[in-house]
């Protein structure tokens, strides 16, 4: 199985295996963690055993039902948790940049998904819709 990114080409290979592991993983007890309400769609977090499956449904009538899913590695929230705790005015676009070289977060639409993850378990805010509804977000302090 190929997943490809159409930007910039890149074709990341997945085995029938490991993507049979993700999903039996993700059926293993899905939790819902909770939603958030972004600019075009609606995200429902869930999470499963080192995992969050995020999935987006349009806000638009026009595209009714319509939506996507995500997963993003709980290590990735755990990162970016760490690294951004308390700060204010964190874009998807800031997250990237400093997790690309880990892996946590290799596009801005990854690190949006950890964003969005942080918000739904009350860790982050979503503080501002910026130029070309860019967002911006504020994340709790450091857990004790």
């Amino acid at each position: 199985m190929v997943l490809q990114n159409k930007k910039r080409g890149v074709h990341t290979m997945v085995t029938r295996r490991q993507a049979r592991k993700s999903i039996a993983r993700l059926q293993a007890g899905l939790v819902f963690r909770g939603e958030v309400s972004g600019v075009r769609q609606t995200y429902y977090v869930l999470e499963a055993e080192g995992a969050f499956f995020i999935m987006s449904f349009a806000l638009s009538e026009s595209k009714a039902g319509s939506g996507y899913f995500n997963v993003v590695d709980a290590a990735a929230v755990d990162y970016v948790r760490d690294r951004f705790a308390g700060d204010r005015g964190v874009t998807a676009k800031d997250v990237a940049a400093r997790a690309r070289r880990t892996r946590h977060a290799p596009t801005s639409l990854v690190a949006l998904n950890i964003l969005y993850v942080l918000v739904a378990l009350d860790e982050a805010e979503i503080v501002h819709e910026g130029e070309h509804r860019q967002l911006t977000f504020s994340l709790a302090g450091k857990r004790r």
